[in-house]
């Protein structure tokens, strides 16, 4: 009799099929798979998914209060749901070169009115007004004279592909003033759809002064012969001569003798390393005949004007790198 081994005293389900009897020796053997519920535990595999998935929905509800907190504390409203404003219709088809023109020619007529030509003035305004205008005179009426000695477009206010009105700044009567000219444009023409309007000229304001600035006497003392020197050249506008003053890669023109040089009054240089921003000061003499009434020696028009160079020290000597109109007053760098 053969002794079974304490190993294998228990039953194995999983190494037998569903009707394994132990008391039986005839038993079939199984496919060696344990039968899978559908509610049992899946593995390791399981569980990985469980905590990745509470991973995320912490980090989410954390975002979410974060946002919250700093909401409240930043005083953050919510984005509107309003509907943005619409964009302004686009106004490009107004001819606005040729308004521009158009006033300036009416402006020309409309500003000159004087009592014996009044009958010209009132031909030279009909092919600006429409047909049948009652007003030939468009508001003038008759007496006194203006004079207008220039005028500029300063603006054009479109309102709609059809109507403009061209702001003219004028000199009129020795006074300068702005002039709003209301202008029509339809089929290709122009016409002025109504009386102009007369406004302010713009306000006269003074600029700030500038910060002081620590100047250097020495390097003023050395640049004014120089100034001098590349001056007179400048008004001649002989590039030879002014070739010698001009840094590498520098050209300027000149002044073609317009104007002769007659000193340089004042020249400002800031403290600074090899590049210096200065502003000189200088007279011109406009060449013609003495004017009448001119007092004695007082034979030429003089003017006084004032520029701001950009000079850079090359090999130990001065050049100008460029020359301009000054923003500030004569001694202010």
């Amino acid at each position: 009799m053969v002794r079974r081994s304490t190993v294998d005293r228990s039953p194995q389900p999983d190494l037998y099929s569903p009707g394994y009897d132990p008391g039986a020796g005839n038993q079939q053997a199984g496919n060696g798979k344990r039968p899978r519920s559908g509610s049992g535990w899946r593995g390791a595999g399981g569980r990985w998914l469980v905590w990745t998935f509470r991973l995320v929905v912490w980090a989410v509800l954390l975002i979410i209060g974060y946002r919250g907190v700093m909401a409240i504390v930043l005083n953050e409203s919510p984005p509107s749901k309003t509907a943005p404003a619409p964009a302004a219709p686009a106004t490009s088809g107004f001819p606005v070169q040729e308004a521009s023109a158009y006033a300036l020619q009416f402006g020309q007529v409309y500003l000159n009115a004087s009592p014996r030509t009044a009958s010209q003035r009132a031909g030279d305004l009909a092919p600006f007004l429409p047909t049948g205008t009652p007003d030939q005179q468009l508001g003038w009426n008759g007496g006194g004279s203006l004079t207008l000695q220039s005028e500029q477009v300063a603006g054009v206010r479109v309102e709609d592909a059809q109507h403009a009105v061209v702001t003219l700044l004028a000199r009129v009567n020795g006074n300068m003033m702005e002039l709003g000219v209301p202008v029509y444009a339809a089929a290709g023409g122009l016409g002025i759809s109504g009386e102009p309007a007369w406004l302010p000229a713009p306000k006269s304001v003074t600029a700030p002064a500038p910060p002081t600035v620590n100047t250097d006497n020495a390097t003023e003392s050395e640049l004014m012969p120089q100034l001098r020197a590349f001056f007179a050249a400048y008004a001649s506008g002989d590039q030879s001569t002014l070739g010698r003053f001009l840094a590498q890669g520098t050209s300027v023109t000149g002044l073609g003798g317009n104007v002769l040089f007659g000193s340089v009054t004042g020249v400002t240089v800031p403290v600074g390393g090899n590049v210096r921003h200065i502003v000189t000061t200088v007279v011109w003499e406009i060449p013609g005949a003495a004017a009448k009434g001119a007092r004695p020696g007082n034979t030429t028009a003089n003017l006084e004007m004032t520029y701001a160079l950009t000079m850079v020290r090359q090999h130990g000597t001065w050049y100008v790198q460029n020359i301009a109109p000054s923003t500030q007053a004569g001694g202010q760098p």
